[in-house]
């Protein structure tokens, strides 16, 4: 998978937003906010993507795993829950 050029993640007091930055990305209808932890998981998918050309789960729980020291069980159930939401959203590929 990879993230869709042009959305960028943007802090609003304790929750984060993915905000499309082009006209064509932008739909009013709908405010993609994420927690702390749903934030870490974007950034690590758009270095995956940049890096590599995607993410992947994997990928993503590893970080996850090493950045808040969850175990690898509950972190890929979390990772797959998230890209489900982002696949809904349309901000993922």
């Amino acid at each position: 998978m990879r993230t869709i050029e042009g959305f960028k993640l943007r802090k609003l007091g304790n929750e984060y937003i993915l905000v499309g930055e082009s006209m064509a990305l932008i739909n009013f209808n709908k405010m993609i906010t994420l927690n702390e932890t749903a934030g870490f998981l974007w950034e690590q998918a758009e270095k995956e993507t940049a890096a590599h050309g995607e993410f992947t789960a994997a990928g993503l729980c590893k970080a996850l795993c090493e950045e808040y020291e969850v175990d690898a069980s509950q972190a890929m159930t979390d990772v797959e829950s998230t890209i489900a939401s982002w696949l809904e959203a349309g901000v993922v590929e």
